[in-house]
């Protein structure tokens, strides 16, 4: 079994986090406080699952895949409404967007093959 800090859908999903707390550190305001919140929270819940799954059996590694998926979509969403609202720059804007994208090629990527096992 391979350790979770290993893994390469881990290691952009740590790299997603780093570079959220940092563009969200340079928001003012309200938006810092609840769509940053939100979105520092959901990125943290795609690793936490992430960890999960790598740890869990056969059976619950799908669901917390799924769950990682999931949260995954909220960044997306919380992105893209930063984006939206012109809260960050351009430059900071296609940082925060292009690297979900390849998170959510190996989760899926990941969770086929798990489903495949079973």
């Amino acid at each position: 079994m391979a350790l979770y800090y290993n893994l390469p859908v881990y290691k952009e999903s740590y790299d997603l986090l780093i570079t959220t707390y940092k563009l969200v550190a340079k928001v003012r305001g309200s938006i810092k406080h609840t769509l940053g919140e939100r979105l520092k929270n959901a990125v943290t819940d795609v690793l936490l699952y992430i960890f999960e799954s790598s740890k869990a059996k056969d059976a619950k590694k799908k669901e917390y895949i799924e769950k990682a998926i999931n949260s995954l979509e909220k960044c997306k969403l919380c992105i893209r409404i930063f984006t939206d609202l012109n809260v960050w720059g351009v430059f900071d804007s296609s940082s925060a967007n292009q690297k979900p994208k390849g998170i959510s090629k190996q989760l899926t990527q990941w969770a086929n093959y798990v489903a495949g096992v079973q």
